[in-house]
């Protein structure tokens, strides 16, 4: 190494030029162009030795500033992220020598560029060839020297961090794993004077705690001894890595915790106080934690009236929560670009249940959410055992009622949300009491108190939704809803969004209570649409589009379409086909397509064309480099569910779109697009079209099918499982359609679908119920082409049959079994047992014709088998089986 050093040397006039290109590129007085500047870094980058001049300006520019050195460095770390493999060896030597040096430099800035250096090249290229650095590292944190042992520490946490399993490996030339030698010096360091070495060795080690190297698992104790010696340490960030530990090792190792966990449980409390918020905040991570490891829930019983205070404390407002300031903003103040978080649609799911919010109280985690999260968990652990050391809390921070304490009441406000579904049995007789204390809140002075109870009533939605007094009939449901349309009508953002969000859970509780309130309902969400700015009229589309999900074709009425659909259609034509504010109003309109079902097709020609437009767009937009830059798959994907929720509320409605815009022609390329979501939503359509107009696909059907099938590949399924599974559907629905038309390609569907079925698959339970319904209705239209290959599959089938619930879509599944049965009913013999219990698994077959054929199966089995061979049979069953079999009079 040492001669790769004195080889090279730097051409003087070249280093000039570079060091004045890094000087023009970090000075914020240069008026020079800083693309400019970049155009010409990246033409010396073309050089081959430009990297070793970064390196030889990183560790030997003495005499120029350290920004400079660090610039040099940073932007060798980027160049090596990117030619490290395929460069010269002798520049790699060259690099990596000059490089150790610089860990012992007296600047910190170089030490710490060198560091991340470092671990750049160890991510690329292991330790194996680079020894050099191991005996390095090692002789600098033996050295009496600070610098020596901060650089050689600070290179370490990188690399721990980065690549963690890179030391717990064999390295050829040494005799031991690194991590076994570095890991009692990192003991060592946790009672160095220096804090940045203590913070630094607790971190190292805080990365192995997931791997848990052998080594550390024997030193355990040594471990654990090292953070109670620092659990008391005057540094916050040093507090804070302790109590990271102590979760990470209660999350991944419990066992190790437990002769310790009282111990544990009081550092937590008392540092679930920490004068320090982040550190308060990792500590206040242990009791969820604690939960998630199934730990039992009687050691921390004792802790409960010292815990539930510390969390109530910890729940109201920190002073600088940037909440705070949010919270001041006016509805007339426009969004910025920054205050729109980005949102992702998810693509159509055949067969998914909504994947439920999680209605975030604060935007950013911080010790408020944590602390109300904690309460959460204990709640829903301990119930109503945590109302009595709660409740007087609670009730002493609501009777302050001057201004100074506002941020006590909504702690309180927030802790009674926090505990509404955990202790609901011990508040249920006081509910009618809690909403009546919580409905003059939504209008309280301050706005952070109006949002929270917004909340806080969500939470209590379903109850408020069930309780129905003889006496005053729905009045409480009464009062929560016309609160919460009060409050989305708010002139304060935080409280608008609070409410509409509150206002949706209430929705999807009370479904068909909200038909009679359906005229006052739309005209406040409608008024709200014309006021919010962009971030809440996000929140008003979810709300409208739940509304329409909740109450379905109720809102199908002339009154009720003239509040809601001028308004949205006019926004719909307002905005360009590249707006991302069309995502939300796409989606919208999906469930109201679905909830008007026939009566949509007023609106429906402008809206197909619309979308067949968008993804014509977006198509071309990918398809063309000058203009890639506006391709988002999320305009495709958000236009073809669309169409699924056309095809779905229209029905046989939309065949003349389909013919007219030719969708077929589209939908085919978006079947084969190489965007896994673009292919989950197109097959979501192609199966919803197989159902309403399959006519219309029959042209391509050879060309869908293939595609479908595809999809199915065992090797490929695992990554995109939703694709396969939307596929797999499709498919089917094709099949009961078009019937004969599918048998060129049902061999090919049939021997995609099996391998799927097999237990060793371990793959999604949606997906295999899926291949098994669909493998069912291929062998209804072509039993002959599939029959004689049933006895390799017969027996996974039928077990996935068995765990599908009863409806249409399994009764055609077993249409397809009677109909394989009578074609080859020697097939299905060896599989039989199997076969009988999938039979048995129907709690009832509301289908005459179908009880009829499995009757007939069974009878026709019994005969063939006789008497003797039948009884043999049967004995084998399971009684429960043979009980449900016995409605078929065998």
């Amino acid at each position: 190494m040492a001669a790769a050093a004195t080889l090279w040397q730097p051409q003087e006039e070249g280093l000039k030029e570079i060091c004045g290109l890094l000087e023009l590129q970090i000075s914020p007085a240069s008026n020079t162009d800083q693309s400019q500047i970049w155009q010409q870094l990246q033409h010396y980058s073309q050089f081959p030795d430009f990297n070793n001049y970064l390196a030889f300006i990183l560790s030997r520019a003495h005499g120029k500033p350290a920004e400079i050195r660090q610039a040099a460095g940073l932007l060798l770390k980027n160049n090596l992220r990117n030619s490290f493999k395929t460069m010269a060896p002798a520049s790699q030597q060259y690099i990596k020598s000059e490089l150790l040096p610089c860990l012992g430099a007296p600047d910190r800035i170089i030490r710490t560029t060198t560091g991340t250096i470092i671990s750049e090249i160890v991510q690329l290229d292991g330790v194996a060839g680079w020894l050099e650095l191991l005996h390095g590292l090692l002789t600098y944190l033996d050295s009496n020297n600070v610098y020596h042992t901060e650089g050689a520490m600070d290179a370490l946490s990188k690399i721990c961090e980065d690549v963690p399993q890179v030391l717990d490996s064999d390295v050829p030339g040494m005799t031991e794993r690194p991590i076994n030698v570095f890991l009692p010096r990192f003991f060592k360091f946790f009672e160095s004077p220096h804090a940045l070495l203590r913070k630094l060795a607790l971190d190292c080690v805080y990365q192995y705690v997931m791997l848990m190297p052998s080594f550390l698992y024997k030193a355990m104790d040594q471990y654990l001894h090292g953070l109670f010696v620092r659990a008391n340490d005057p540094v916050p960030e040093v507090r804070k890595l302790v109590c990271a530990s102590f979760v990470q090792l209660i999350e991944v190792h419990p066992s190790v915790l437990e002769p310790h966990l009282t111990d544990v449980i009081q550092y937590m409390l008392l540092v679930n106080k920490d004068d320090d918020n982040e550190v308060a905040l990792e500590a206040c991570e242990f009791w969820s934690t604690y939960f998630d490891a199934q730990l039992p829930p009687e050691n921390l019983r004792a802790y409960l009236p010292q815990l539930i205070p510390v969390l109530l404390s910890n729940m109201a407002y920190a002073d600088d929560d940037e909440s705070l300031i949010e919270a001041e903003e006016d509805e007339s103040v426009p969004d910025r670009d920054q205050d729109l978080k980005p949102r992702f649609h998810s693509s159509r799911l055949h067969g998914a249940e909504d994947a439920e919010d999680d209605d975030d109280v604060v935007n950013a985690w911080n010790l408020r959410k944590c602390s109300a999260a904690a309460l959460d968990v204990l709640s829903n652990v301990y119930g109503d055992e945590i109302l009595p050391p709660l409740m007087p809390l609670i009730q002493a921070k609501l009777s302050s009622t001057d201004d100074e304490s506002w941020k006590e009441r909504e702690a309180a406000v927030l802790a009674i949300g926090a505990v509404a579904e955990g202790c609901i049995n011990g508040l249920y007789p006081h509910l009618s009491e809690i909403v009546a204390f919580l409905i003059p809140l939504l209008d309280d002075k301050f706005p952070l108190i109006r949002s929270i109870t917004c909340w806080t009533l969500s939470r209590f939605s379903k109850f408020i939704v069930q309780y129905y007094d003889p006496q005053k009939g729905n009045e409480r449901f009464e009062k929560v809803l016309m609160g919460l349309l009060r409050r989305i009508l708010d002139t304060n953002k935080r409280v608008q969004e609070a409410a509409c969000s509150a206002f949706a859970t209430l929705e999807e509780e009370a479904a068909g209570e909200l038909a009679p309130r359906l005229e006052v309902i739309l005209k406040h969400l409608m008024c709200a649409f014309g006021k919010y700015q962009r971030r809440n009229l996000r929140i008003v589309y979810d709300a409208i589009g739940t509304l329409a999900d909740a109450v379905g074709e109720e809102l199908n009425k002339p009154a009720y379409l003239e509040i809601l659909m001028p308004p949205l259609i006019a926004k719909w034509q307002q905005l360009s086909d590249f707006d991302k504010d069309i995502f939300p109003l796409l989606e919208c309109f999906t469930s109201i397509a679905q909830a008007l079902g026939p009566g949509f097709s007023q609106f429906a020609e402008p809206v197909f064309q619309r979308c067949i437009n968008i993804i014509q767009t977006q198509q071309i937009a990918k398809a063309n480099p000058a203009t890639a830059g506006r391709y988002d798959k999320e305009f495709i994907v958000c236009s073809l569910d669309l169409l699924s929720g056309l095809a779905e509320g229209l029905g046989s409605g939309i065949e003349s779109l389909v013919s007219k815009f030719k969708l077929s022609d589209l939908l085919l390329q978006c079947c084969v697009d190489v965007v896994a979501d673009v292919r989950q939503s197109a097959f979501a359509l192609l199966g919803d079209l197989a159902r309403v107009c399959p006519t219309h696909l029959s042209q391509r059907l050879p060309e869908f099918l293939d595609a479908a099938a595809k999809q199915l590949d065992t090797s490929k399924v695992k990554e995109h499982i939703s694709v396969a599974n939307n596929a797999c559907w499709a498919i089917g629905e094709l099949a009961i359609k078009v019937k004969k038309q599918i048998s060129p390609v049902v061999m090919n569907v049939v021997s995609s679908l099996v391998p799927i079925l097999q237990p060793a698959e371990g793959l999604n339970k949606s997906l295999i119920e899926n291949s098994a319904i669909t493998l069912g209705r291929v062998a209804w239209v072509c039993p002959e082409l599939i029959a004689p290959h049933m006895e390799h599959f017969m027996q996974p089938w039928c077990s996935a049959l068995a765990m599908i619930r009863d409806d249409i879509e399994k009764e055609d599944a077993f249409r397809g079994l009677c109909a394989m049965v009578k074609a080859n009913p020697p097939g299905a013999l060896s599989s039989f047992p199997f076969m009988c219990v999938a039979i048995a698994s129907w709690h009832e077959i509301r289908s005459e014709e179908l009880h009829k054929e499995i009757f007939e199966v069974l009878h026709g089995y019994k005969q063939m088998l006789g008497d003797g061979a039948w009884e043999q049979y049967m004995s084998a069953l399971d009684p429960q089986v043979k009980l449900k079999l016995s409605i078929y009079q065998i």
